[in-house]
């Protein structure tokens, strides 16, 4: 299962390591340190060009990317979260 997470962007629910808020997160030094690195090291991927509101850790094949959205944190864990019910109860 994909994670729609802004425009034209989905990640398999599997790889997220992480859904942030970049707001209430970045005050901190150690992740205004962390999306500093990921940018220099070429691993974001912007989803869009409007004000970011979340960030998303993902891990594959041992690589991480990490992911800037225009969507909330809280909407993009409602998604991951209505998924998981809905998969359950299907078993």
């Amino acid at each position: 299962m994909y994670l729609h997470i802004g425009n034209n962007y989905s990640v398999n629910i599997y790889d997220i390591i992480g859904i942030f808020d970049i707001e209430n997160t970045t005050v901190e030094k150690c992740t205004k340190k962390l999306l500093e690195l990921a940018e220099k090291n070429h691993l974001c991927v912007y989803t869009t060009y409007d004000m970011p509101k979340s960030f998303i850790i993902t891990m594959k094949d041992n690589k991480e990317k990490l992911y800037i959205s225009q969507l909330s944190a809280y909407t993009l864990r409602k998604r991951m979260e209505d998924y998981i019910t809905e998969r359950k109860s299907l078993l």
